[in-house]
């Protein structure tokens, strides 16, 4: 995302995008192969070696040229935003301790910028313009200087405009210095993304005037007869009342849709068909990053089980499962054994079953596997939209429009202080931090990293103004469930519950203070933010304290999911584990849910917050947090 408050019209891209595609239609189109990778060849050579990748940059000086080229989908032709020449960009391959500089030339007419997505770096190369530098400007070179402090799977991307969803993003994977703890054979990258062949900025512009403008999934007169036929003309009437009372659509999963959108596979749709090819017997890890600007991917390999063996480039306690929902910018990485001699099918189904990406795990090439059959697309449920369970009789009149007063079952509760939209919670014995509360009421002081007491909890007067447009009635942690259009499923499917490093924290710090953000949004206007306020109606960066043990609450008041993203510093995802919580650089947060973190603060600078969905990011839910100073001896 470009944060700067000036944005170019664009003009001259648009021109030079329009000039190009004709120059493509003329009979440059031999140029199109050039655009993959070797990674996502059709018939993919066997990797030398596990934990390597011929094809794959590395070293100590990398150089990225960023430029715009014609690009083909389906024997449709676009413009990419390309690196290196490539969709997606080159996998960048780094070792652990290494000191590294990534030069980024900019060949584009307008600004750009590269964001090394959960890397722990000094913010000033973090590539985030008008927060962290002021980004690249056209035919200049910025470089990245760094040194390489984690290993695992990562991947990078533009964070200015539309960039990341017309093809600028690339996989980053940095190798430990110490033995991994999971042997495998074969080491395969499966980077997944969307697709549009309309510019970004069309695109927002269709959601401002109608927020359902790519759902082509809606509920028909057809259904509402069977829905009547299946439980009663008068219950089915009152829920189509309802939805349609609260201006909301209850089939509203995905903002920009498959109507729009072609799902990749390393930078192939489904009729190219990636293949990693394997021995029947061997281990084969897939190396899963969601680098989708809008698009949520239910991932399975059918007829054979995935142990998930990182998060977020995180190592975990091993965990088999039949299939995992991926939120944008998370990564996940799986083993899998292919014992027959047959292809399996990798299959990433959008969370809204409007289409899907698709590879190839084969022992030869051109072999393809067998699609499963398609899925109805889901419903939202009263529990999405903030009904307690126990609620679930109540109608209309449950849904909730009003107030929200927290309350949570044997939890202390808390006092804020101060004004405005964040607030920071008052924990006895412990810094108040800044007056930067608001008037929400009351809020649960203490949110267990046992889970013990996750409860339903009530809302009540909600302060957010017209940057809201309706708030959940009740809302909880909901990491034990597996998301909507997963719950029915008689697979077993990842939860957030399963996730436990691999071994425990070296030093357990309960947080000494809460800070509690509303995810909002109004979707008839298509605005989305934090606690009603867009990123240029947001005060001041939040204010954090080096060397302090933070606790972000994160309540979402929508209907959608979020994955929430914070630059610079893990996030540590409050599921229960005790001194086994996994650290996330993304968590997804559900609707009505209420989802916790902490967080020591040990980087310095200005770092972003903000939704990895892009477009809710460019319209407005974005924060910043600085970090400054020292931790304070006691209270102020």
């Amino acid at each position: 995302m470009s944060v700067n408050k000036n944005v170019p019209d664009g003009s001259d891209s648009i021109s030079r995008r329009l000039l190009l595609k004709r120059i493509g239609a003329l009979g440059l189109l031999a140029t199109i192969q050039s655009l993959l990778p070797a990674c996502a060849g059709r018939a993919i050579r066997p990797v030398p070696s596990a934990g390597t990748q011929s094809s794959a940059l590395s070293g100590e000086l990398i150089d990225l040229m960023i430029d715009e080229r014609s690009f083909t989908v389906d024997g449709r032709v676009g413009t990419a935003v390309t690196i290196n020449g490539t969709v997606p960009g080159p996998l960048i391959r780094l070792t652990e301790g290494q000191q590294v500089t990534i030069r980024v030339t900019n060949h584009l007419r307008e600004p750009t910028s590269i964001h090394w997505h959960g890397i722990l770096l000094p913010f000033e190369m973090d590539g985030v313009p008008g927060v962290s530098f002021a980004g690249i400007e056209p035919g200049t070179t910025f470089s990245y200087r760094f040194r390489v402090k984690q290993s695992g799977t990562y991947w990078y991307h533009s964070h200015s405009g539309g960039q990341e969803l017309q093809g600028m993003y690339g996989a980053l994977i940095i190798d430990s210095r110490e033995p991994e703890p999971v042997r495998y054979d074969r080491d395969y990258v499966v980077l997944l993304s969307d697709w549009s062949f309309e510019e970004p900025d069309r695109i927002l512009a269709n959601l401002k005037k109608a927020s359902g403008y790519y759902n082509f999934q809606k509920r028909t007169a057809v259904e509402f007869v069977a829905d009547a036929r299946r439980i009663g003309f008068w219950p089915a009437l009152e829920n189509y009342l309802m939805w349609d009372w609260m201006r909301m659509d209850p089939t509203d999963f995905a903002d920009v849709t498959g109507s729009v959108l072609t799902y990749l596979m390393n930078g192939l749709s489904p009729a190219g068909n990636w293949t990693g090819l394997f021995r029947p017997g061997e281990t084969v890890r897939l190396r899963l990053i969601n680098a989708a600007a809008t698009t949520f991917f239910d991932v399975r390999v059918p007829e054979l089980t995935m142990t998930v063996v990182q998060a977020d480039g995180q190592n975990v306690q091993p965990v088999t499962v039949e299939e995992l929902r991926m939120g944008p910018a998370e990564t996940y990485d799986v083993i899998v054994h292919p014992e027959d001699n047959r292809a399996y099918t990798v299959f990433a189904e959008a969370m809204d079953r409007s289409g899907y990406a698709r590879g190839t795990l084969a022992p030869r090439p051109g072999m393809s596997g067998d699609l499963p059959p398609r899925r109805p697309r889901p419903l939202r449920t009263m529990e999405d939209m903030g009904m307690a369970m126990e609620m679930g009789s109540m109608g209309m009149g449950g849904m909730g429009v009003g107030g929200h007063e927290h309350k949570q079952s044997g939890v202390k509760q808390g006092r804020q202080e101060g004004h405005g939209h964040l607030p920071l919670l008052d924990h006895e014995g412990h810094d108040h931090g800044s007056d930067y509360g608001s008037g929400h009421g009351t809020v649960a002081d203490r949110i267990p990293s046992d889970g013990v007491g996750m409860e339903w909890v009530r809302h009540g007067p909600d302060d957010h103004g017209t940057g809201n447009q309706m708030v959940a009635e009740y809302s909880r942690n909901r990491w034990m469930e597996p998301g909507t259009g997963l719950d029915q499923t008689e697979r077993r499917v990842l939860v957030y519950a399963d996730l436990k490093r691999l071994t425990p924290m070296d030093e357990w710090r309960e947080p000494e203070r809460t800070i509690e953000l509303h995810l909002t949004g109004h979707m008839v206007r298509y605005l989305w933010s934090f606690d009603g306020k867009k990123y240029s109606e947001a005060p001041d960066p939040i204010p954090l304290l080096k060397g302090e043990r933070l606790r972000l609450v994160f309540v979402n008041d929508t209907m959608m999911e979020h994955p929430i993203h914070l630059h610079g510093m893990w996030m540590e995802l409050e599921n229960g584990t005790g001194t086994f919580l996994p650290r996330k650089h993304t968590v997804i947060v559900k609707p009505a849910e209420l989802l916790s973190v902490a967080v020591t603060v040990d980087a310095p600078g200005r770092w972003a917050l903000h939704c990895h969905l892009l477009l809710h990011m460019e319209a407005g839910m974005f924060r910043v947090v600085e970090v400054a100073g020292g931790k304070r001896d006691g209270p102020s």
